[in-house]
C-alpha cells in the first residue's frame, strides 16, 4: 500500500507547482462551499466584472481609453440593472401573483380535459390516475398560492439583504473593474514566480469561460427579449414571465427547453384553446428555439471547446447539486476548467525506482 501511494504521489505531485495548484483548488472549493452564501455580493460582483471586462476590451481595441470604457460600461451596466429592478421585475411579479389568483380556474379547466383522456384512451390512462394527478396538481398550486400570500411577511429579512446586496454590488464591480491589474498582481506575488503550468491553466480557462459566460448573457438577453417581443405580438398572457423563463431555459442544456416547454404550452391552451392561435403560438416558440440551438448558439459559441453531452448533463446535474442555480449556470465552465487542469497536470511516466517493494 505505501509503495502504490508513494508511486502515484511520485507520478501526479512530484512537481512543485502541481502541489500548489492542487491546495489551492482544494482551499478554494472548501472556501466557497463554507463561506460562499456570506460573500455572495463579492462572488457575484465578480462575475459580473468578469462579464462586463469584454465590453471593456472591445472599447479599448477601438482606441477609447481605458478609465472612459469603464465609466461608461459601468454606467451601462446600472441602466440596465435600474431597468431590471424598476421595470422588468415589478412586471414579472404582477403577472406572477396575477397567474396564481387564476390558478383555481386553469386548474378547473385542466380537469375538464383531464378527465376526456380516460373515455379517449381508457387502455392507457385510468380514471384513478388522472384523479391522482389532478389532485398532485391542485396541492402544489395551492403551495405556491399560499407562499405568494406570506412571501411579504417572511421574506422581510430577504429583502433587507437583497437591499444592501444592491447597493455593495455596483460599488464592487466599480473597484473590480477599475483596479482589476492592482488586484491580479497582488494575487500574483502569491504564487510562484515560474509557474508556466498555471499560466496555462489561466489562459484556457481564461478564453473559454470568458467566451462562455459572456455568450450565455447574451444568449439569454437574446432568447428572452425576443420571445417577449414574439408572445407579446401574439397576445399571449403572462408574455413577461413566460420570456423570463425561456431565457433562464437556455442556461441547463438539453434539460431547459424541454422543461419551460410546459408551461408555455399549458398557458397558450387556456388562453386560446386548441386551435390555430395556439399552433401559431407553438410553431413561434419552435422557430425560437430552432434559432437559437442551430444559428445563436454555433455564433456566440464558437470558440468554445465543445464537451460531451454526457460531461455537460453530468456536469449540470453535480455543480447545480452542490451550488444550486449558480452551479447550474456555470457548470460547462467549471467542466471546461477541470478539463483544462486534466490536460496540463504534468505527469511522470514511471513510478521511481527508489519506491520500497513492500510495506
Amino acid at each position: 500500500m505505501y509503495r502504490i501511494l508513494r508511486g502515484l504521489a511520485y507520478k501526479y505531485f512530484s512537481d512543485e507547482e502541481a502541489v500548489i495548484l492542487f491546495l489551492i483548488l482544494v482551499t478554494g472549493t472548501v472556501f466557497i462551499i463554507w463561506f460562499g452564501a456570506m460573500l455572495a455580493p463579492v462572488i457575484g460582483s465578480l462575475i459580473v466584472a468578469f462579464i462586463l471586462q469584454g465590453l471593456v476590451t472591445r472599447l479599448n481595441t477601438i482606441g477609447v481609453p481605458e478609465g472612459i470604457a469603464i465609466l461608461s460600461v459601468f454606467l451601462v451596466f446600472l441602466g440596465v440593472l435600474v431597468g431590471f429592478m424598476f421595470g422588468l421585475l415589478p412586471l414579472i411579479w404582477t403577472q406572477l401573483s396575477t397567474l396564481a389568483g387564476e390558478a383555481p380556474r386553469i386548474i378547473g379547466e385542466l380537469q375538464s380535459y383531464l378527465e376526456l383522456l380516460p373515455e379517449e384512451y381508457p387502455h392507457i390512462i385510468s380514471a384513478q390516475a388522472v384523479s391522482s394527478l389532478y389532485q398532485q396538481v391542485n396541492t402544489e398550486v395551492g403551495h405556491m398560492t399560499q407562499w405568494l400570500v406570506s412571501f411579504s411577511l417572511s421574506s422581510i429579512p430577504d429583502l433587507v439583504a437583497l437591499l444592501i446586496y444592491i447597493v455593495l454590488v455596483p460599488i464592487l464591480v466599480f473597484f473590480f473593474l477599475k483596479d482589476r491589474e492592482l488586484l491580479l498582481g497582488a494575487i500574483s506575488r502569491l504564487l510562484p514566480p515560474q509557474r508556466p503550468m498555471m499560466l496555462k491553466i489561466w489562459h484556457e480557462v481564461n478564453l473559454q469561460c470568458a467566451n462562455y459566460v459572456r455568450g450565455k448573457a447574451l444568449e439569454i438577453l437574446i432568447v428572452g427579449g425576443s420571445t417577449y417581443i414574439a408572445f407579446k405580438l401574439l397576445g399571449v398572457p403572462y408574455a413577461a414571465l413566460l420570456s423570463l423563463l425561456v431565457g433562464l431555459s437556455v442556461v441547463i442544456p438539453y434539460i431547459g427547453a424541454a422543461v419551460v416547454t410546459i408551461p408555455v404550452a399549458v398557458i397558450a391552451l387556456f388562453a386560446f384553446g386548441w386551435g390555430t392561435h395556439f399552433i401559431w403560438v407553438m410553431v413561434i416558440y419552435g422557430i425560437i428555439q430552432a434559432l437559437d440551438g442551430n444559428v445563436l448558439v454555433p455564433v456566440l459559441f464558437s470558440e468554445v471547446n465543445n464537451l460531451h453531452p454526457v460531461v455537460i448533463i453530468v456536469s449540470v446535474l453535480f455543480f447545480g447539486g452542490i451550488w444550486g442555480l449558480w452551479g447550474v449556470f456555470f457548470a460547462i465552465p467549471l467542466a471546461t476548467m477541470l478539463k483544462a487542469v486534466f490536460s496540463a497536470w504534468p505527469v511522470k511516466d514511471s513510478f521511481p525506482s527508489t519506491a520500497p517493494d513492500q510495506m
